[in-house]
């Protein structure tokens, strides 16, 4: 387990954007960090994999800098990269939700910590809202769980109207590493929910530090593992097999690219269906090749982790002033 992957996000402001994006990612190119990176206006929000000490390395170049020092890394062991390469973007929004005007700085739920969220989620007067899409719910949800039919993020706000009913209950909401909660908490109050909570860090710090106590299933990671284990006190399987029904909670992508669908597919159908979710995906004429992971690697061939950067005026400025050289 020499390798870590590290999920994060930080929102604070970003005035040089175009600027910050290309000095980030060059940092993670020296450093061998591989992953996804999304810098916007408002802030970072990212999951990468490196090295035990190229990891160390990227949290210090993140914290270093004033607007990131407070940003919080949920770090989980690995025996390999996570990702095959870098991919810096920037956009509007670093979680796509509509909810531009909200900054979860000036207004969000109250943080739970992991103990806080367990000792409160049981009470009477508390209901407990997952803000995540339809496929990650279905895979892994805590225990009686409120789900509304979102395939995106972005659908949250719309469908907010059908807990109308709710308004005076204690709401804690709930994610993968806290991110969509701080918007999703946020709109809560502004639609007149009065007491809205965050499962701070999310699940998956739920599962490190409180050992993921009436979380059934997996939780559904957006990187090559695709679900990780999270609860080591009462686990359950509660996900199907797409194909056969059996109780199955190994996640794979369809065979089919034009499918894709994220689904539980058990080893057995995995294999007899070469990867694919159904008869018709497994007849496709572009269907990948199944190795028995489910997961597929975009081609890298020709992957050139530069590209770009140096098109830009001064492209060569930046990797002079932070690493004494110009690109070869």
């Amino acid at each position: 387990m020499e390798y870590r992957i590290l999920l994060y996000y930080c929102y604070a402001p970003i005035e040089d954007l175009e600027a910050y994006r290309d000095e980030h990612h060059l940092f993670c190119v020296e450093n061998n960090i591989r992953g996804r990176i999304i810098v916007s206006s408002e802030g970072l929000n990212g999951t990468v994999s490196g090295l035990k000490e190229d990891c160390d390395k990227y949290m210090a170049y993140v914290t270093s800098d004033p607007r990131f020092v407070d940003t919080e890394f949920k770090v989980d062991a690995h025996q390999e990269h996570a990702f095959a390469k870098i991919n810096v973007r920037a956009k509007e929004e670093i979680v796509h939700s509509g909810l531009k005007h909200i900054n979860p700085r000036m207004k969000t739920g109250k943080h739970l910590e992991p103990a806080e969220f367990k000792a409160l989620k049981d009470e009477e007067d508390v209901v407990i809202l997952d803000v995540r899409s339809n496929y990650e719910h279905e895979l892994g949800h805590f225990k009686n769980a409120i789900r509304l039919d979102i395939d995106n993020f972005r659908d949250f706000p719309e469908k907010v109207k059908e807990l109308e009913h709710l308004k005076n209950k204690k709401v804690l909401t709930y994610c993968t590493g806290g991110i969509k909660c701080e918007k999703a908490s946020a709109f809560l109050l502004e639609q007149g929910f009065q007491d809205v909570y965050q499962l701070h860090g999310g699940i998956i710090k739920y599962g490190m530090e409180a050992g993921g106590a009436d979380f059934e299933g997996k939780c559904y990671v957006f990187d090559n593992r695709l679900a990780v284990e999270v609860n080591s006190v009462n686990p359950k399987i509660i996900s199907k097999c797409f194909v056969c029904g059996t109780a199955s909670d190994r996640m794979v992508n369809c065979a089919n690219p034009d499918c894709n669908v994220h689904v539980p597919i058990c080893d057995s159908c995995g294999w007899e269906m070469e990867g694919a979710c159904s008869e018709t995906c497994k007849m496709h004429p572009k269907k990948r090749a199944y190795n028995g992971t489910g997961y597929y690697q975009k081609n890298t061939n020709g992957y050139n982790p530069y590209k770009g950067l140096y098109q830009k005026p001064n492209g060569d400025k930046i990797k002079t002033a932070l690493y004494g050289k110009t690109p070869g």
